[in-house]
């Protein structure tokens, strides 16, 4: 679901799967393919956020950004259910993994992966193609060949399921399982 705060009005493309539950806020932009999952929040009421192309933000994450700064995500990112992002930049092709929380001003580098559970501190710059994981996150070595392909294996997934989630998945009036 899409909501107005103000003058500020979501601008999503018409290709992009918002699941029931999802609330999508104010000053943010969804470009093309991209998948936004059951009870995700995406807040944009305090500054723009800005969501690239083959995005897929999975079931119950939270996206805002911080006093003004702009919350920018581009092109086939993945993140993980359950993930924070609370300002910053995540880079084209990075991976934010399961409940993983990253904060104000931090930048993940285009390829970097983000375990899961992991928290980047605030203005953390994690570089291009390298893993960090922890509480807090550090560096812990660079991303394998096997890594990169999960990775862009999981963007092509969500952009499938998206497209067949839009086209065929509707609540049930009734429990068909007595049936």
């Amino acid at each position: 679901m899409k909501y107005r705060v103000g003058q500020l009005v979501p601008n999503v493309d018409p290709s992009v799967y918002i699941a029931d539950g999802a609330k999508v806020i104010g000053e943010v932009e969804i470009g093309k393919d991209s998948t936004v999952w059951f009870n995700t929040v995406i807040r944009g009421d305090e500054g723009p956020i800005k969501i690239g192309e083959r995005v897929n933000i999975q079931d119950g994450s939270m996206i805002h950004q911080y006093e003004g700064y702009p919350t920018i995500i581009e092109d086939d990112v993945t993140i993980g259910h359950m993930a924070m992002i609370h300002g910053g930049i995540i880079r084209q092709g990075a991976l934010i993994g399961m409940s993983a929380t990253i904060l104000d001003q931090a930048e993940i580098g285009s390829g970097a992966f983000v375990a899961a559970g992991s928290l980047v501190p605030p203005k953390m710059v994690v570089p291009p193609n390298s893993m960090v994981m922890g509480v807090p996150a550090k560096i812990v070595r660079e991303i394998s060949d096997h890594d990169r392909f999960i990775m862009e294996r999981t963007i092509r997934k969500y952009v499938k399921r998206g497209q067949q989630y839009a086209a065929d998945c509707t609540p049930l009036e009734e429990d068909l399982t007595t049936m």
